[in-house]
């Protein structure tokens, strides 16, 4: 599909505000689940499960998401789902116990999955080859704004108010993505969608017996079961363990979003130059190396100011993976892009809704269970590449 200038331009903000949905309904409030936690007298395991909740529906919700692109385009789902999402976090605002909070929690997962899964099949869409790759890439660095400015934004919110005042910003993002997809145009033209959803459906399983796609499909699916062990655990474990103010979690949250946005270009500086599966090889070693040096730190009572290079090195390749990864996989599936990214959607966030829990498991004033969860998920996704994705290439 030929783009203008203009219509590139839209379009990475647009896409790059809708895969942001995900840093942006996690990251904005973590530094409000200790104080969460105090306010709803819950352990820390239930406050983590807040976040599992989310991502769990987020994971299923792509599900549905995509096969519903590929049937009745991209357009109608997104507006369904930014709808949903705006009510159920206006729900957040006024929960009274955890179970109305986990409950609106779950559909606002579910319902900001269709950003998600959908924005990647417009990339799809519009783009082949290394365009493909450099619009992912660009996607990564628009998205990667959003772990710097959420967290950040959270904390100087709790200054002035408490943590519902972070559910009202968040709807009202939730507003504009819902006026953004109105201005929207349809790039999946009636005739190159598919017959039915059960066809879209139907797919799942043709797409998991190709070994090249179960391999990005367990490779992410590892990679974003680290890095969510690490979303859910860091708050905890800078604000409890080394008793760092909330402000300052931000702070060194924001720092490391950085680092993800500034990793994010060199997929699109090297596209056409490097192999994308040289950089995907390249973006899962560091980290299991880095995960490795951080068991040995935290087991070891390392201070802060060593800890934090280590996690750095560790967590920002991940901007990197994930871009040359999904351009990959989606590019050899053609009309299935929304089922094919559905999947991947799904894998990238079921284990980490899964691990969320328990990184907490031990207590909140232990580090050493976040370590070991990042270091057991990065060197599984090391394997399931060198097993299944390296051969073909």
């Amino acid at each position: 599909m030929a783009m203008s200038k203009g219509m590139r331009l839209w379009l990475m903000v647009f896409l790059g505000l809708m895969t942001a949905i995900a840093p942006l309904s996690t990251d904005m409030y973590l530094p409000s689940l200790p104080i969460m936690q105090q306010d709803f007298s819950i352990s820390t395991s239930v406050a983590q499960m807040t976040l599992m909740m989310t991502t769990g529906g987020m994971a299923i919700g792509q599900i549905f998401a995509g096969p519903l692109s590929d049937r009745y385009g991209r357009k109608i789902p997104l507006l369904l789902g930014m709808l949903i999402f705006t009510l159920s976090t206006a729900g957040c605002i006024w929960a009274e116990d955890i179970g109305a909070f986990l409950f609106c929690r779950f559909l606002c997962g579910f319902a900001g999955a269709s950003g998600i899964v959908v924005a990647k099949a417009i990339a799809r869409d519009v783009c082949q080859g290394p365009e493909l790759s450099r619009f992912f890439a660009l996607l990564m660095m628009i998205n990667g704004l959003a772990p710097i400015a959420a967290p950040v934004i959270g904390g100087q919110i709790l200054l002035f108010t408490t943590w519902r005042g972070v559910f009202v910003v968040l709807t009202a993002v939730g507003l504009v993505q819902l006026l953004a997809t109105f201005v929207y145009r349809e790039t999946l033209p009636r005739e190159k969608r598919l017959p039915g959803v059960l066809a879209s459906f139907a797919k799942f399983p043709r797409l998991l017996k190709n070994r090249y796609f179960l391999g990005h499909c367990l490779t992410q699916c590892f990679v974003f079961g680290a890095f969510f062990s690490y979303l859910s655990g860091s708050s905890f474990v800078f604000q409890n363990v080394y008793q760092v103010s909330p402000q300052g979690y931000s702070l060194i949250f924001g720092g490391i979003g950085a680092g993800l946005l500034l990793t994010g270009a060199l997929p699109a500086r090297l596209a056409g130059r490097v192999p994308d599966e040289r950089l995907l090889h390249i973006s899962l070693l560091i980290p299991l190396l880095g995960s490795l040096l951080l068991c040995l730190g935290f087991y070891m009572q390392a201070p802060l100011s060593l800890i934090l290079p280590v996690l750095f090195v560790t967590i920002v390749p991940l901007s990197v993976m994930g871009a040359a990864s999904f351009s990959l996989a989606l590019s050899r599936q053609g009309k299935n892009a929304g089922s094919a990214s559905a999947l991947l959607g799904f894998f990238s966030m079921i284990l980490g809704a899964a691990m969320m829990p328990l990184v907490g498991i031990a207590g909140e004033n232990t580090a050493l269970p976040m370590a070991l969860i990042m270091a057991g998920g990065y060197g599984l996704g090391l394997l399931s590449y060198r097993q299944l994705i390296a051969p073909e290439h």
